[in-house]
């Protein structure tokens, strides 16, 4: 198996690490917005809004995070954190036992009623990377390729050949992706994951060698 510490978790660790050295205030005004954007899906406020939204204004806002992308990237990247299940996914992924139950659980995880709000969020956020990508290039980056990196990480420690574990990790996680999102826009839960089994176990089927359940 791989060691727990992906590209996600790593990333998250140098966040916290950020947050020990912080002012009071700053972590403040942060977890408002983290408050703010989980609960009225406010990603897509003027500064001024969003500064309003959480009882400061522009000079303090852009004094503590320096932009309006900055400030929001941040909150975002906190927010997944207030969702144990996404949060440790990968981990539980990689944990000893078949690896059809495990991903098969994952996206249980995912779609999880309780994750409703973030994964609200994150597909806000993707619209508007679609607008600006070199504004939230990280956002694309940390949401698709470092998850498939992540992903494919784990199937070659199951004996897949590199780039047999890269294509079938891209193809899993943009099943998570369409799912999710047919998911937010109302469809019936029992046929998604009907779904999701029959793909992946037409995916693994494709590696028989390797990943048969």
């Amino acid at each position: 198996m791989v060691d727990s510490g992906t590209q996600q978790a790593q990333h998250h660790r140098e966040l916290a690490e950020r947050r020990a050295t912080s002012s009071p205030e700053r972590e403040r005004l942060l977890d408002l917005v983290v408050d703010l954007i989980l609960r009225d899906g406010a990603i897509d406020l003027s500064l001024s809004a969003l500064a309003r939204g959480v009882g400061s204004n522009n000079r303090m806002m852009l004094y503590y995070f320096g932009s309006k992308a900055q400030v929001l990237y941040e909150a975002s990247v906190l927010a997944l954190e207030r969702f144990p299940r996404l949060v440790t996914l990968f981990e539980r992924i990689a944990a000893p036992g078949p690896l059809l139950d495990r991903l098969d659980q994952a996206w249980e995880d995912l779609a999880a009623e309780e994750n409703r709000p973030y994964l609200e969020l994150f597909f806000q956020r993707f619209g508007m990377a679609m607008r600006d990508r070199e504004e939230w290039r990280t956002h694309i980056d940390r949401s698709t390729r470092f998850w498939a990196e992540d992903l494919a990480a784990i199937l070659a420690a199951e004996g897949l050949e590199a780039n047999d574990a890269r294509v079938a990790a891209t193809q899993i996680v943009a099943t998570w992706r369409g799912l999710q999102f047919a998911l937010l826009a109302g469809a019936d839960p029992g046929l998604l994951r009907a779904a999701y089994r029959a793909g992946i176990r037409g995916l693994l089927a494709y590696f028989p060698s390797v990943l048969a359940p």
